[in-house]
């Protein structure tokens, strides 16, 4: 596993490429439950900690595949 600098923090069109899916899609995972909460860094600004998101995939039933920047779902 590659070392990530601690304080990485992903916007959701980099969430939603990590995943290969839309903007909404990861609003709605978010309102359904289980998807990490973003962090508010002021105004209108949400971000995804790194750390957090792969937390939550370790905890996934299903595997991930990293493909260049993306992740796909097996």
């Amino acid at each position: 596993m590659n070392a990530v600098p601690a304080g990485v923090y992903l916007s959701v069109e980099q969430v939603a490429l990590r995943y290969n899916v839309s903007k909404d899609t990861i609003w709605r995972w978010r309102r359904e439950g289980d998807f990490p909460k973003p962090v508010k860094l002021g105004g209108k600004t949400s971000r995804w900690r790194l750390a957090d998101i792969e937390a939550w995939e370790a905890t996934c039933a299903f595997g991930f595949v990293a493909s260049g920047s993306a992740v796909i779902l097996t």
